[in-house]
Formats: structure tokens, sequence, C-alpha cells
């Protein structure tokens, strides 16, 4: 743990000291963890009615323990000794944490003390609240939590803030936050008329409007036409299958409660929705013998995956039940990883520098020392090693973690930064040794003899959905030209000048985009309205539309129109509209 969680470790805790201090034994403690900006704590209150109305009066007592620069100390308490004390305490939940932590064989039990407040917990944390920067910390959150995130426990109050090394950082994160709040891809979802959700439907299913889909099918377009042309092939499977492929695959123990499960009426077979797509895309690999000549094979599909999440984890386009993945997977010999590896690396890059969001980092994504992977450790090493060197060799801006690895193996997860420097993960790569063996999968090499291809997993939007709340939030709804769904309106100045209007469309509806692929025909609406030209513009600036093409009776005498894109106008030779719409970003 580095310094600056270190930091919001420790202001978990002294969040707690604050609520002791402020309710007493009317408070009981869960859990407390420092998160990627800041903390929070989950607590019970007894017969307190605790709203955002509390943060500023607990913000308060947490700057005077700041000040006061408490001594943090450390010691550790035998098991039984431990449990003994969470009896004393009253602390119910800290009793079941180190039940817990007595049935994995436990022997010690660590705690941290900052005044009166006690708290089983490993560290590390500062070494005195001092250390804290005035001004650095503030809370701004209050939310409902389950207990150990189970919606038959206790329901928690969860309250939550933010810390930084300095009073500057925290500044400049609330700026960000600002900024982001106007960006929310909910809000501008539904400005810009791009998807809905519906109670009849269901929480975490969203429908795209005609707009959106629009969106959702371009995006879709260009990543599939470049995968094409690195000779991977479109398949289609369907949305459910026996749940028998998903034990083949190790799905079902790593994720079986997160699977819809559909029941026939017709036969006794169990079936589910699929949350993944691997395992039907083996069964094509499958259902013909290979040989060395065929590998790689290589297919795609975009196809739609279902997951049980849990009510409270939904968000608007983020964290949803139907998501569509831009799914690839690769069957091929270990001596081709590193040319197939360094083309989807390519693709990659080439698609977010189209899309703007060309600051991309990797995260090399392994295991940890638990029990939940498929395989053998050497393996692991192996494949692990791989995907090292080849983030070395391709030039890639990269970081190691622990315990990311997909349970079949390690991933280059690409991370791309967006306008206001948040940082996501969007496309990965994985290579799986393990996978085709458990379904097996062979190929014959020069031999004669029979092999085990090794596979590749690859996405390259990843959840179509869950990207498009990031783009909706770095673009703020102002997309390329290519990929706006409505790209141009052309809008009179008065009903004199309809029928040169009807010229100008001429021209649009004929226009072919070349950029970045013939992917469309332009997208363009023609507002013939009785209004006055101010409320149409309007109009036309509230949905974002990148050209908004005017004309008045003075251009049709000149064969000429005014195009507004942003802030600035210019004059175009109606001769010259095709190209000059051609050029826009």
């Amino acid at each position: 743990m580095d310094e600056l969680q270190a930091l919001r470790h420790t202001m978990a805790h002294i969040l707690a000291l604050a609520l002791q201090t402020t309710y007493g034994d009317k408070v009981k403690f869960g859990t407390g963890p420092a998160t990627e900006n800041g903390f929070y704590y989950d607590v019970h209150f007894d017969s307190i009615e605790f709203s955002a109305d509390n943060l500023k009066t607990l913000e308060a007592e947490m700057a005077k323990i700041v000040k006061a620069d408490l001594e943090i100390k450390y010691y550790e308490l035998p098991v039984d000794e431990a449990l003994a004390w969470t009896k004393t305490a009253k602390q119910d939940y800290k009793h079941e944490l180190i039940s817990d932590l007595k049935a994995e064989g436990e022997k010690l039990v660590g705690f941290y003390q900052i005044g009166d407040f006690v708290d089983l917990c490993k560290g590390p944390h500062l070494k005195k609240t001092g250390e804290v920067k005035s001004g650095s910390f503030q809370l701004n959150k209050v939310g409902g939590a389950y207990w150990r995130a189970d919606e038959s426990r206790d329901q928690m109050t969860r309250v939550g803030g933010v810390a930084f090394a300095t009073k500057k950082e925290l500044e400049a994160y609330n700026i960000m936050m600002e900024e982001a709040e106007k960006r929310d891809h909910r809000k501008l979802g539904l400005k810009l008329d791009l998807f809905t959700f519906s109670p009849l439907v269901g929480a975490g299913l969203p429908m795209f409007t005609p707009r959106g889909t629009v969106l959702r099918d371009k995006l879709t377009d260009y990543s599939l036409s470049l995968r094409a042309k690195a000779g991977f092939e479109k398949i289609w499977t369907p949305h459910i299958t026996k749940t028998d492929l998903f034990k083949c695959s190790g799905h079902w123990d790593k994720f079986g409660d997160e699977l819809f499960l559909v029941k026939s009426q017709e036969t006794s077979d169990e079936f589910a929705m699929k949350p993944m797509n691997c395992p039907h895309q083996i069964q094509i690999y499958a259902s013909r013998p290979r040989t060395y000549k065929d590998l790689p094979v290589r297919y795609m599909e975009t196809t739609t995956d279902y997951r049980d999440e849990k009510k409270g984890e939904l968000g608007g386009l983020s964290r949803v039940r139907a998501l569509t993945q831009d799914d690839s997977h690769v069957w091929l010999r270990e001596s081709q990883i590193k040319e197939e590896v360094g083309t989807l690396v390519r693709i990659v890059r080439e698609l977010y520098e189209e899309l703007g969001m060309n600051q991309l980092r990797a995260r090399l994504s392994y295991r940890d020392d638990s029990d939940g992977y498929l395989g053998e450790k050497a393996l692991w090493d192996k494949a692990q090693k791989y995907i090292k060197d080849l983030a070395i060799e391709y030039e890639i801006d990269y970081f190691e973690a622990e315990g990311e690895a997909a349970f079949y193996g390690p991933k280059i997860d690409f991370m791309a930064r967006d306008a206001i420097g948040r940082e996501h993960q969007v496309a990965t790569i994985q290579i799986d040794f393990f996978m085709a063996g458990r379904f097996g999968l062979e190929f014959t090499n020069e031999k004669g003899e029979k092999e085990t291809p090794v596979m590749l997993h690859h996405a390259t939007l990843g959840s179509i959905e869950r990207f498009l709340s990031v783009y909706i939030e770095h673009t703020a709804g102002r997309f390329p030209f290519w990929l706006a769904p409505e790209q141009a309106r052309v809008i009179t100045v008065n009903e004199k000048a309809n029928d040169y209007a009807g010229e100008v469309e001429g021209i649009l509806e004929d226009l072919v985009l070349d950029k970045p692929l013939k992917l469309n025909a332009l997208r363009y609406s023609l507002d013939l309205a009785d209004d006055n030209l101010s409320k149409k513009i309007k109009r036309a600036v509230e949905m974002k539309i990148p050209a908004i093409i005017v004309v008045g009776p003075r251009d049709a005498e000149a064969k000429t129109v005014v195009v507004r894109q942003g802030s600035t106008e210019e004059s175009v030779k109606l001769a010259d509209l095709a190209e000059y719409l051609q050029n826009i970003k």
C-alpha cells in the first residue's frame, strides 16, 4: 500500500473516532477501507437519524482530531482476547470478523488505536493524525450498504469522503468533480435522447433510442472493421446455453451466483443466459478437425451477455445487467503469440487514437496466491512473463497488479485517460493456456501429432454500454463528426429559403463519409419550422450537432451556405460543401 493509500486508510479510522466521539455507544462499526480517492466506514446507528446534514459537524470533529496530533498505535492480541474485547466494547460486527479469522486459523489479531478508538486492522497507517494536512480531506457521501454486501444482512450506513496529500490536490479534485457532474452520462443520455430505462423492463437493462443506436452501431462497425482487416471472421452464438457448458469452462464455479437461469418447458435441461462468450466460441472451433495450417483461427462477434448484478451496484450504463461486448478469440500456437498480440495492440491504439483517447497505459493483471485460478502455477508464470515481455516489446506504458487476472489467465488491461483526468479500463488482451485443454481442443502439427492450442481473449471496446458511459462523459456529448448521431442540420432563415434548402439536401443525401472508414451516408435533418432563426439554432446547439448549416435568401442567390461549428461560422460555396463536410473531424 503506498503513502496515499496509507493516508486514506488512516482517514477511515479518524472518521470512526469522530463518529464514536459524537455518538458514543449509539454507533456500531463494520468495516472502513481506503478507496480510490478516499475512504468510508460502514456503521450501524441505534435510534439515530443520520443524513448528509450531519457531515459538516462530523468533518469538524475530524479536523480537531487531526489538529490534536494523536499517536496511532499498533498492537496485537491473541484471537480469544480479541473476541473478549468485542464483547466488552459491544461491537458485534467486529466479533463476527474476528470469529472468521479464528475459523481460518489465525492466532493473533492486529489492532490500531487512535485516542479512544480501537479497531482491528492490518494497516499500514500514518504514525500520527497530525501528518494529515489541514484542508486536505472532506466528507461527501452518505448512503446505504448491506453488511458484508449481503442483502439478507443488516442495513448499514456508509459514511464516506475523499482525502489527498495536500489541500491544493483536494481543490483540484473538487473542480474535476464539478466538471464530471456536468458531463454525467445519465443526464446527457436523457438530454441528447440516446438511451432510456423502464421499470417495466427492469433495472440495469438499458434501451437505446434511434440516436443512441446509431452511436453504438458506428462504434461497433468501426471495431469490427479494424479486426476484419486483421483476419478476424464474424460468427454468431445464441444467448442461452445449457449450464453444462459453463461447468466445463469453470465459469459455473466462479460466477454461478451471477447467472440468470432459464427453465425449459419442454426438457429437463438447465439453461443459463450467457454471461460471457468464450465457451460458445470454443464450440465452433471444436466443431471440426484443425491442423497447424489453419492456425491462427480468429473469431469475433458483437453480442449481448447477461449478468445478475446486485441492484445496489447498478448505475446508468456503467454497470448493467445486459452488456454488449465486441468480443474476439484467437486459437494459435505458442510461437504465434508475439505477432498476434502485436496485431491486437495496433488495433487498440488505432481505435483509441481515432476516438481521441490516446493517453493509454496498461495494467498487467496477474494472479495472486489464492486458489481461485485454473491450471498449474508454472504455466501462469510463463503467461505472465509473456505479457510483461510483450508490453516492453511493443513499448506499452504499464504497471503491474496482482489479483486482477481472469481466473484462466493474465491480462493486458488498457487504461484510457478521459478529458478531465480520470482513468478507465477499456480494451483487454488475455493469454490463456488452460481453457482449450478443459474442452479437449486440439490441432494436428507437422508431425501428425495432436497439440492443444493457446487461446487469446480480446475486447477492443469491452462492454459497449460501459464504454459509452465513459465516452459520453469524455466528449461531454460532442462526438466526432463521423460518430455523431446527427451530423448536420440544415436550418432556414425563413420560408423563402425552403426551396434552396432542398437543393442543399440534394448534396447531403448522396454524401458518404470517408473518415475513419466509409461507414455510412451522412446523417442529417432539415429544420424548416416556422420559428425564428435563434430558436432553431438553439435547438441544434442543445443537441450538440457538429455542423449547423444555415441558409437564407441571400445564400440562395450566391449559391453559398453558412456552416456553424461550435462558436465559429464559415461561408462555404455550395459546390464545395461536400468536400468541406468530408474534412470535419
